[in-house]
């Protein structure tokens, strides 16, 4: 693996956090030494993305929730995270509130009764737009992998499609389930 390889994985940010925790991302930076930490750009209503309206099975036009955030390590922005959540899952909860949420979205979720049992990630590869160039700190003409990861519950339900933005210089490597998987 390259020297600054970042091996994540994604069994952590599904779980719901017991009260008090600091949620998966800043737990994962601290196990590295480093500081993770977030920034709430945005939370409401909101159309969907056609690749989220996709993912998440919805008519053309169908709103949905949405939460922005800037992921920071050591203060600095490594990723944009836009969480899409249906009106019909989210719609009048906290998640539609520009509001930090006690114990994360998963943990929300999970006490309304959507737990994540199977989840699909689709990379892409993208030259960055002026705004996520403005928030990810990049030159102009800078590449983007863009992770959408779609949750489902165990029934089938799509409850959450993630985007995730990220400059393309930076290697990942999520994995799911153990240590050996």
């Amino acid at each position: 693996m390259a020297g600054d390889a970042w091996i994540s994985e994604t069994a952590p940010y599904l779980a719901p956090r017991e009260p008090g925790r600091s949620d998966a991302w800043t737990d994962e930076a601290a196990r590295r030494g480093r500081r993770g930490g977030q920034r709430l750009l945005h939370a409401g209503e909101t159309e969907a993305p056609d690749a989220v309206r996709a993912a998440l099975g919805l008519p053309a036009g169908e709103r949905v929730i949405v939460r922005r955030r800037l992921i920071l390590l050591d203060d600095r922005p490594v990723e944009l995270a836009d969480s899409y959540y249906p009106l019909s899952v989210a719609g009048g909860t906290p998640l539609a509130e520009p509001r930090k949420v006690p114990g994360g979205a998963v943990t929300l979720l999970a006490r309304l009764g959507y737990a994540g049992a199977e989840v699909v990630e689709d990379v892409s590869a993208d030259l960055a737009t002026a705004e996520e160039r403005e928030h990810l700190e990049l030159p102009g003409g800078g590449a983007v992998l863009r992770l959408l990861r779609l949750t489902r519950t165990a029934d089938g339900t799509p409850m959450e499609a993630s985007l995730m933005t990220m400059p393309a210089g930076r290697h990942l490597t999520y994995r799911l389930g153990g240590r050996d998987a």
